[in-house]
């Protein structure tokens, strides 16, 4: 007898290897933005190597537990999508000027207590999801891809843009090489195979470059095989008023971005992000967050680079990205193994970053393919997608632009997807004029292709 509804694919449970593979492929999707913070944050206070490689280790380990919290959740926290968490780039500044003046116990200070304000704060920001209709979602999942899409240049480049290096031919054809193998495994192979088509070409683009020398083990023969992180291995956090305050800020904006995230993830998935749903993953940031200044790690957020393997792969499953956040937690335990991930060339994530990135803008713009621009409201519509990205991409064009504003107000506008997101949600609320945005909301799937 059939069943009288499909199961929900987001809350599908797969075979263990499938589990494994799925997840393994988004640990090497977000592992370079991960491991970035704390190599940022570590040069920029003059940390040892030692130190370092002890960040870095926390930082994944509670990266694994985050990603729990949010995708397998428990009363009251966790969105139950597909979202892996990673450590938000929007506080590397502030985390910076605070080390330099009070030292990691300020800075974890901070954090713990600015993931507290995301607690308390979380179920008021929840009631503006009513602020993002079709033309606001559809440009923010657009410029998220957008803004994700340099991220994946620099790495097809070879990293450093400084680097005389960059660019090399040898880095394009290994990017490119990776970027082909990719559309070509999505092309041509199908089922399980066809959803790991971004682990078949990362790996089989790292077995090139290994092939033609560029694959260096040295730092997997120098790492450790266990460490442990421990509770405030720093120090007992600081509670400065003023680093509060700027931690704080950096919480809004990731709520805002998050929320993005979380939106365009409900799309992909078929399952429409609710209140309830958007409460309870903000409160996992705040939970997260708190636990990483505990953890000596770092504020968390979902990764949009994620949500581009979740529109490419059409893996919907949150378990996956549990099986994620399980590989996490054991890399962050197992230094050996998270340098052997670390070790993948940059080229490589880059060939296969191009396409992931691409494809969020792609969906995007599927988002803004149902609404109306045709009517006298439609033309509102498209002043509200023209300013958001217009506003929004102004910090890919000139990183420096806002630097002779207040501090804080840096903080809001030099993420382009902070910006975007609340020109989008301002500017709707002023030109919306009531009545249905989209040409067919009532009918239209985002799930389709």
């Amino acid at each position: 007898m059939a069943s009288q509804s499909a199961p929900d694919p987001v809350d599908a449970w797969l075979p263990l290897p499938r589990l494994l593979a799925y997840g393994l492929q988004h640990v090497l999707a977000m592992y370079a933005g991960a491991v970035a913070v704390p190599l940022i944050v570590a040069g920029a206070l003059g940390l040892s190597r030692e130190e370092l490689v002890y960040l870095i280790g926390a930082d994944l380990f509670t990266c694994g537990l985050a990603t729990l919290v949010q995708t397998v959740g428990f009363p009251g926290f966790g969105v139950r999508l597909p979202v892996i968490q990673g450590c938000t780039f929007a506080a590397v500044g502030p985390m910076i000027l605070i080390g330099k003046t009070g030292g990691l116990p300020s800075v974890y200070g901070a954090v713990i207590a600015a993931g507290a304000l995301t607690l308390l704060v979380a179920p008021f920001f929840a009631r503006l999801l009513r602020f993002f209709p079709p033309v606001v979602t559809g440009s923010i999942i657009t410029l998220i891809g957008i803004s994700l899409l340099p991220v994946a240049v620099r790495w097809a480049g070879g990293g450093d843009p400084s680097s005389p290096e960059f660019g090399a031919p040898a880095a394009l054809g290994l990017a490119f090489t990776t970027f082909a193998l990719v559309l070509l495994y999505k092309r041509v192979l199908t089922g399980f195979w066809q959803g790991v088509a971004v682990l078949l070409g990362l790996v089989s683009g790292t077995l090139i470059a290994a092939a033609l020398g560029k694959f260096d083990l040295a730092g997997v023969r120098e790492a450790k095989w266990i460490a442990v992180t421990r509770p405030f291995a720093f120090g007992l956090p600081h509670f400065d008023p003023g680093a509060v305050a700027s931690m704080g800020l950096v919480m809004l904006v990731v709520m805002v971005e998050s929320t993005g995230d979380f939106v365009a993830l409900g799309e992909l998935t078929g399952r429409p992000l609710t209140p309830d749903a958007l409460a309870r993953g903000l409160r996992a940031d705040g939970l997260s967050t708190m636990l990483g200044g505990v953890l000596n790690a770092f504020p968390y957020t979902a990764y949009a680079q994620n949500v581009g393997l979740v529109a490419l792969s059409r893996v919907r499953s949150r378990w996956v990205v549990a099986a994620a956040g399980v590989i996490l937690v054991v890399l962050g335990l197992l230094p050996k193994l998270s340098a052997l991930v670390a070790a993948i060339p940059a080229p490589v994530l880059g060939g296969a970053g191009l396409l992931m990135f691409g494809q969020v803008a792609a969906s995007g713009l599927r988002t803004l393919s149902r609404v109306d621009f045709d009517s006298e409201q439609g033309r509102m519509n498209g002043l509200i997608v023209a300013a958001t990205l217009a506003v929004g991409l102004i910090p890919l064009g000139a990183p420096n632009f806002w630097r002779s504003l207040p501090p804080w107000l840096q903080v809001i506008l030099q993420s382009g997807i902070t910006a975007g997101s609340v020109t989008g949600i301002l500017l709707h609320a002023v030109f919306a004029r009531g009545g249905e945005s989209s040409k067919d909301a009532a009918h239209a799937d985002p799930r389709s292709p």
